[in-house]
């Protein structure tokens, strides 16, 4: 799996390759990661399929606060 070093992102901000991580459940579950595939929906309604380390994909409904964006570290920055 690749390090979770970039930056975080907005989920609005979210593009196929970079990296995902849902917050574990409260019953104890450690949090899961995986690599976002494809961008589905549309802003105000983003979902993701995503490719998780287990290697399966999965579509995810990210809720704010229980998803955490990485980005894969590629983005240029706007001047």
């Amino acid at each position: 799996m690749a390090t979770m070093t970039a930056a975080h992102l907005s989920i609005e901000e979210a593009r196929a390759g970079d990296w995902l991580e849902l917050a574990g459940s409260p019953a104890g579950a450690p949090p899961r990661r995986g690599q976002i595939v494809e961008i589905l929906g549309h802003p105000g309604h983003m979902h993701f399929r995503v490719r998780w380390d287990e290697q399966h994909e999965s579509i995810v409904y990210p809720e704010h606060g229980a998803v955490t964006v990485h980005g894969d570290g590629r983005r240029r920055r706007r001047r």
